[in-house]
């Protein structure tokens, strides 16, 4: 491997600093996919930032007005093991079980997860089913951007050279609200999924007051089902295979070594179904 310098600032202002005046300079947290870039030679940078000594920037807090708040260089264990989590989000906590095994998920943070912005992974489908935003750092301000926006195509992001991913800040979770994340992988369990689906429902006398449903890792960035979901109506099975019609019609796969686009459209037929029997019937 390419030798490099290691530069350990010891608060965002300070690599948000460095960032503004190397622009060789990359930032590094886990390593889990930056160093696999760095051996194959696809990025050669002279200058890597270790975030990991910077205090405070993995904390995950909750407040029932504002929300959930997870620091950037939180792990994605951190993530799936969090109190607020478990009891708030479930729904987030399954998707961060599920990625790879255990050793890859205390060492990937949340904030390298989503500025890799792999198309193929469990967290962004989750958190874009929450209408979660990230918070992207500079040396002269922040701005916080909407996950759905801030991801736009496979290994692509709104993120700019000098910004850095400080944190995801999740909404207030919805009353009565149940959902759940389903996966489904074509090798080994701990692959990256062949398709991802995250979806949930309000339930409001006797019918589906509010339900989202998003489907990961067959398209560029997740898929959002745009149009209102039942909402005000009973999710029957008729109801739910409509949806499941609409959200294979909606995704835009590609032939892979995990399958062939059809192949993907169906599966994203059948998940989106799993998905919504599973949050009527908890």
């Amino acid at each position: 491997m390419r030798r490099f310098n290691i530069i350990e600032p010891r608060s965002i202002d300070d690599a948000c600093e460095i960032l503004a005046e190397d622009e060789d300079a990359k930032l590094i947290g886990g390593g889990t996919a930056l160093l696999i870039l760095i051996k194959h030679g696809i990025l050669l940078p002279q200058t890597l930032v270790n975030l990991k000594k910077i205090n405070d920037a993995a904390e995950i807090t909750f407040d029932s007005t504002s929300g959930l708040r997870v620091g950037g260089l939180a792990s994605i264990y951190d993530v799936e093991s969090a109190p607020a989590v478990r009891e708030h989000y479930p729904l987030l906590g399954k998707a961060c079980h599920v990625v790879a095994n255990i050793r890859i998920r205390n060492m990937a943070t949340i904030a390298g997860n989503l500025a890799h912005a792999d198309s193929q992974s469990d967290p962004p489908t989750a958190l874009v089913a929450f209408d979660a935003s990230v918070e992207l750092s500079k040396r002269d301000g922040k701005r916080s951007v909407k996950l759905a926006d801030f991801l736009i195509g496979s290994y692509e992001t709104v993120l700019a050279r000098d910004e850095i991913l400080t944190a995801v800040l999740v909404p207030p979770p919805r009353t009565n609200l149940t959902g759940t994340y389903l996966k489904f992988t074509t090798r080994s369990s701990e692959d990256r999924p062949c398709a991802g689906v995250a979806a949930w429902v309000c339930p409001a006398n006797g019918t589906a007051g509010e339900a989202r449903v998003v489907v990961g890792a067959v398209s560029p960035a997740p898929v959002v089902l745009s149009e209102p979901l039942a909402t005000g109506q009973s999710l029957t099975a008729d109801m739910i295979a409509e949806i499941s019609r609409k959200a294979a019609a909606a995704v835009d796969p590609i032939d892979d070594l995990r399958g062939p686009a059809d192949y993907k459209r169906q599966l994203v037929q059948v998940l989106v179904r799993r998905a919504l029997n599973e949050c009527v019937t908890d």
